[in-house]
């Protein structure tokens, strides 16, 4: 009776470790977050950004929480469709940019106006600083951001030399957003409107005559074999950039626990946007080398010779402030803001 009491409390204790083990196992697990975007996993944003964002929420939560990383739109859909694939849950976190669905975020147009950004880091502490205090709880309030950010300066990628303003006309350049179409097609040029990945096909086949990118995203897509000549403007302010956002599914961000909702909070803001965006002006280092490697002409603009180019672009501005005002917003007020807030952030 008491070799049998043994072996049944021994037995016992054995479930128990097991049971224990099991549930370690289980709240090492306890939540999965699915990560989607139109990248590549080898572009520069999932490796520098999105990638080590991920793996600093696993460490910080002690494995408890798990991102699944989704690149160059796993889940289905188009770029465009990843702020409502946020909101619906398809995605627990999205990398969007605004400006893929035109109309929808109009405030956020502000920082893709032409020649708005001065550098990056700034910019990106003015586009999060707005969106904070004027956006989220209105044309953001569907889903929790996490950091908002510019890339680098908008370059202008071509097959033949644009050296002046009259070289714009007839040429057929691919525009990311509203904001660049509209400013593309002031400027003399033909704006065609299509996404990232789709710029490499686009030059190849003859569809457009180059584009207008950051030098970040150029190698992976080619451009520096397929568009020879780069155009830079210089001056105090960027021809353009475009704004992103990494966004959560709003109840999944609401359903966490206290602690894993922190290691979310500790990794999102100010800060954070700030650093995606000085990290993406970092890589475009590599992409204007691959252009002076590969012998190709970059033409720099300096600040006299991009004022022709600023005079051309002012229509843009004074007809977003228009449409911002039939909307209801005070187009002007955001911008003046927005300039405010760049100004204070850049280093001079």
């Amino acid at each position: 009776m008491k070799l049998f009491s043994r072996r049944s409390a021994a037995c016992a204790g054995a479930l128990a470790v097991t049971a224990w083990l099991h549930a370690g196992a289980a709240l090492a697990q306890e939540i999965t977050l699915k990560l989607h975007h139109f990248l590549a996993a080898e572009a520069n944003a999932p490796r520098h950004i999105l990638d080590p964002w991920a793996d600093r929420i696993e460490s910080q939560s002690g494995g408890r929480i798990k991102v699944e990383r989704y690149p160059a739109m796993q889940l289905g859909g188009k770029p465009a469709d990843l702020i409502d694939q946020a909101i619906d849950g398809t995605a627990d976190i999205v990398l969007a940019l605004p400006g893929y669905t035109p109309g929808r975020f109009p405030s956020a147009e502000v920082f893709e106006l032409p020649f708005m950004m001065t550098e990056a880091e700034a910019t990106s502490r003015a586009w999060w600083d707005l969106l904070s205090s004027r956006l989220k709880d209105t044309e953001f309030k569907d889903v929790h951001v996490v950091a908002a950010w510019v890339h680098g300066p908008g370059v202008i990628h071509a097959r033949q030399p644009i050296a002046r303003l009259g070289d714009m006309k007839g040429r057929k350049l691919r525009a990311p957003t509203r904001m660049v179409t509209a400013l593309i097609g002031r400027l003399g040029a033909t704006p065609v409107v299509m996404p990232i990945p789709a710029i490499t096909d686009g030059l190849e086949k003859g569809m457009i005559d180059g584009a207008v990118i950051p030098w970040e995203v150029a190698v992976p897509l080619k451009v520096p074999e397929l568009a020879p000549n780069h155009t830079e403007f210089g001056g105090d302010r960027a021809l353009y950039t475009s704004a992103f956002v990494l966004a959560m599914n709003k109840a999944r961000y609401d359903g966490l626990p206290a602690d894993l909702k922190k290691v979310i909070d500790d990794n999102s803001g100010s800060d954070v946007s700030a650093l995606f965006g000085k990290t993406m002006q970092a890589d475009d280092g590599a992409g204007r080398k691959a252009a002076l490697d590969a012998g190709n002409t970059i033409i720099e603009l300096g600040a006299a010779e991009v004022g022709p180019w600023q005079a051309a672009a002012e229509p843009v501005v004074e007809t977003w402030i228009a449409e911002m005002k039939a909307k209801g917003i005070d187009g002007q007020a955001l911008l003046d803001e927005s300039r405010t807030l760049i100004d204070k952030y850049t280093r001079r």
